[in-house]
């Protein structure tokens, strides 16, 4: 007859020896298990008809900024998202009592590409960046673009390049100059960054247009320049250049100011953008007439409820609606349409300016 409790004292060692088992598996190299163990990756196996985005940018734990505001909004559109935070902060800087955060290096951005293409995760049909703090960081994105275009060369790489606002910059002098020589990306930015790409200063419609012209010059095919300020209006213009030498196709749309500040909407107009475009890649001002009547539609719901909650909207800037406003986001009602340009003075500047490095000195370089 067994002693009493030899059964448990059996079952005790055996789980500590399936213990040990699962220690010297786990220890083994992935490769000899990874058939066996890793489950396939859909958005990969199984792709969407819209695409799969790498998106670089910051990130806040409590409101709505960079990936915050960019990962939510292309879901509902469709698309598989895998978001890298460039910088981790508890809150979007509103005027809290503390801020506090962590900040990615190049190095560490690195080390999770290495990581992805280990892993064979390294597909993506769009590349999405916004803030980057230092030139070292950026000077690893180029090195992430030319590392995601030899997996997919028809990868798109879709840039905000935040430098700064309202006349001050926020980032060092030198990244703006590497963003001038390495302009190889579609770009949608503020007409103070745009300023910033272009040497221009841009107080006009037509100061709009010619910055699209110098950076269609320099290599982008498609430039949207948001939120030019002019006659008590915003201004979004927007410009696509189908193919090299030809002229592009410029377009506008006047934007009613919404009489408060809010923030993360760069970031959120950026992704829209990138959502339509490619759901719309030759009829940039369609996706553009649908970037803009959702966000404005978010940004109108913002204000309605911070005003119903007794808070003057005008009183600090505002955490933007994103959750409460995803049928804007899905569906929007196109209530701001395009108004095209005449492309003959275009094309004019165009030949001229085509493949020349010039006195702001952006780079020639072109993608698709």
């Amino acid at each position: 007859m067994l002693p009493r409790g030899y059964m448990g004292n059996s079952i005790i060692i055996n789980r500590l020896e399936l213990k040990a088992f699962r220690a010297v598996d786990i220890l083994r190299p992935t490769s000899s298990i990874k058939s066996a163990m890793a489950p396939p990756i859909l958005s990969l196996a199984l792709p969407s008809e819209t695409g799969r985005v790498l998106s670089i940018q910051s990130h806040t734990v409590q409101g709505y900024v960079g990936n915050k505001s960019a990962v939510f909004p292309l879901q509902l559109l469709g698309y598989d998202v895998d978001p890298i935070n460039s910088v981790q902060k508890l809150i979007p800087n509103m005027g809290y009592p503390t801020f506090m955060g962590q900040v990615l290096n190049g190095q560490e951005l690195w080390e999770l590409i290495e990581g992805l293409e280990a892993n064979d995760l390294l597909f993506y049909t769009h590349l999405l960046t916004g803030y980057i703090g230092s030139v070292s960081f950026l000077d690893t994105v180029l090195e992430v673009v030319s590392k995601l275009r030899s997996v997919n060369p028809n990868l798109k790489y879709v840039c905000d390049p935040v430098m700064g606002d309202e006349g001050k910059l926020y980032v060092p002098p030198e990244l703006v100059a590497l963003y001038r020589c390495t302009c190889c990306f579609n770009v949608d930015s503020k007409p103070f960054e745009a300023e910033q790409l272009t040497g221009l200063r841009i107080l006009t419609e037509q100061d709009g247009l010619e910055a699209c012209n110098i950076i269609h010059a320099a290599g982008p095919a498609k430039v949207v320049i948001t939120s030019i300020s002019i006659d008590g209006n915003l201004l979004l213009i927007g410009s696509h250049q189908k193919e090299m030498g030809q002229s592009p196709e410029q377009f506008k749309i006047v934007i009613p100011k919404i009489p408060a500040y809010f923030t993360g909407t760069g970031d959120l107009m950026t992704a829209l953008l990138l959502g339509w475009s490619n759901k719309y890649p030759d009829s940039l001002d369609k996706a553009a007439e649908l970037a803009v009547s959702s966000l404005q539609a978010l940004l109108l719901r913002t204000l309605n409820d911070y005003k119903m909650a007794g808070y003057n909207p005008q009183s600090s800037s505002l955490e933007i609606r994103l959750i409460q406003s995803q049928d804007d986001i899905r569906h929007p009602q196109v209530k701001y349409k395009a108004h095209r340009y005449n492309q003959t003075d275009a094309i004019t500047y165009l030949k001229e300016k085509q493949g020349c490095l010039y006195r702001n000195n952006i780079g020639s370089h072109r993608i698709e």
